[in-house]
């Protein structure tokens, strides 16, 4: 569709559209492959030092802008070639010329494929406020958008047909800190997985991006062993290859702890119990049964699926802990060690000898999967993982409180906010446009990099996760449109972050209820964050 937006700024857009290609047309081609061979050159052994010499939270914000501008880059070349250089009013090339932008990237949506790699490209930071290459304006900074710039652009997207009768919005402007665009912003709607984002927000500013969950064996008498849930969802019963990344914890890495340590101690034949008394409350989450979620419980392995996958839906045990325990006395077996009888529910000793341990991966490595996927499973064990680290029950009601209270020592926007769950698929949920921009705003703050994960799990347009299917064909969007998805029956929602055609990093949230046709909802939302995109809106 083309962009809605006042005759001038076409017109400006148009000018500076014909100066960048005059400029262009000034060069010769041979020219300017050698300049670009020199700066890829320098600018690559420039990158690889910097990246080596930094920490690991500066590369995570680092990330934030590295792949999407990479991504943006490639599919606008691609445009030019299909389309021609212009593109409702703009230049193309001069849109893919202004698009730092964050990294990586998807809800049970998602096709069973597995996503396609996006492009790499040297670390910049322009998408905090920084100078962006390209970028107009005095001194070379991205200049802000204005207010009726993007109420220009934006407000007739509103009035599509295809969406419900309540639409809000939300557009913040992450460099100033200040709203831009807002549609009944402050008025709660129900978020769908949208709500994930606060998940993971209070999840870590409560418990750190370096959190890792426990699951342990421990001693319970001269010949009886407990294997304790601690609450990590992808403890994984499955053989795991070696590979340069690191590995979900494994039960058969600490079958082999626990058989090594019970031979150690002379043990070849124990009795085998449970704990999984970590989560309190009921298991099965208010909808019932569902392909989109197992019982939360506090021991399963690979989210209680019934199948080889490991995202989306799949048929689930009704039985997680005691399955989990069951394939355990298996592998323990195997490794030589005999269980006596069928594994029991047990509580650990209050002062245990725990003889091994398995740790799941960093927090901030379950939020970036959970927010790509729309994990269900990754959502609710975080919300009581905030609990438990909050001192609430670790019950639906405990870490719905919990997640709440981290939220408002973050000094978000709560008024009329209700947390039900974890994952959005409760539809009492309800949260204003206003707090989910917030929620991303807060992410991109430099003072803040343990909340940079919400970022950078973000699925990324046409590429990965969640936005693997959509943006496809779309070139203002895909690829530089990172956001969370939000849907149910009649319920449509996206939440994300754009580098803007000035090279401003843009944190948005548009919420709808009561669609019917949530193919046309989604393009709907689509097109607006792609609006976005592909504006300067001054």
């Amino acid at each position: 569709m083309p962009e809605t937006r006042t005759w001038q700024v076409k017109w400006q857009s148009a000018q500076r559209s014909a100066r960048v290609a005059a400029r262009r047309a000034a060069r010769s081609a041979r020219t300017a492959a050698r300049t670009a061979q020199r700066a890829a050159q320098a600018t690559t052994g420039a990158a690889q030092h910097a990246w080596q010499a930094a920490p690991q939270q500066t590369r995570q914000t680092w990330q934030l802008t590295a792949v999407s501008a990479a991504t943006g880059l490639a599919v606008a070349v691609v445009a030019v070639a299909a389309a021609g250089p212009w593109d409702s009013g703009q230049r193309t090339a001069e849109r893919a010329a202004a698009v730092p932008a964050p990294a990586t990237g998807g809800e049970h949506h998602d096709d069973g494929r597995a996503p396609r790699p996006a492009p790499s490209a040297p670390a910049v930071l322009t998408a905090l406020g920084g100078p962006a290459r390209g970028a107009v304006g005095r001194g070379g900074a991205a200049p802000a958008p204005t207010d009726a710039g993007l109420a220009d652009a934006l407000s007739p997207l509103l009035s599509d047909p295809a969406l419900g009768p309540l639409r809000t919005a939300s557009v913040v402007d992450v460099a100033a800190g200040r709203q831009v665009f807002g549609e009944k912003q402050d008025e709660t709607a129900t978020p769908a997985s949208t709500v994930k984002l606060a998940t993971a927000v209070a999840a870590l500013s409560r418990l750190g991006a370096d959190h890792r969950i426990d699951t342990g064996v421990v001693l319970a008498g001269k010949d009886r062993i407990v294997l304790v849930g601690g609450g990590d969802p992808t403890l994984t019963a499955r053989a795991v290859g070696p590979g340069p990344d690191e590995r979900p914890a494994s039960l058969r890495d600490l079958a082999d702890a626990t058989a090594h340590a019970l031979q150690q101690r002379k043990l070849t034949t124990v009795g085998l119990g449970y704990d999984a008394s970590a989560y309190t409350g009921p298991a099965e989450h208010p909808i019932g049964p569902n392909e989109n979620i197992a019982p939360v419980a506090a021991l399963m392995t690979d989210e209680a699926r019934l199948d080889d996958s490991d995202h989306g839906t799949a048929p689930r045990s009704t039985d997680p802990a005691g399955d989990a325990a069951r394939t355990f006395a298996g592998l323990l077996k195997e490794r030589g060690i005999t269980v006596t009888g069928d594994p029991a529910e047990a509580r650990a000793p209050k002062n245990p000898d725990r003889i091994a341990v398995v740790r799941s991966l960093p927090l901030s490595a379950l939020v970036e999967r959970m927010l790509t996927y729309s994990d269900n499973d990754i959502a609710e064990a975080l919300a009581r993982q905030t609990a438990l680290a909050a001192h609430q029950p670790a019950s639906f009601d405990g870490a719905a409180k919990a997640v709440r209270d981290a939220l408002a020592a973050q000094h978000l926007p709560l008024a009329d906010a209700v947390f039900e769950d974890g994952s959005g698929l409760d539809r009492d949920d309800k949260v204003s446009a206003n707090l989910l921009s917030r929620l991303l705003l807060a992410a991109a703050a430099p003072d803040k990099p343990e909340l940079r994960p919400v970022l950078t799990g973000l699925p990324v347009a046409a590429f990965t996760g969640t936005l693997r299917g959509r943006y496809v064909g779309d070139t203002a969007g895909a690829g530089t449109v990172r956001a969370k998805t939000g849907t149910l029956t009649g319920v449509n929602s996206l939440a994300g972050t754009v580098v803007d055609a000035d090279g401003r990093l843009l944190a948005f949230a548009f919420m709808t209820t009561g669609t019917t046709d949530p193919q046309a909802a989604q393009k709907a939302l689509d097109r607006m964050a792609s609006t976005v995109a592909n504006c300067g809106c001054r």
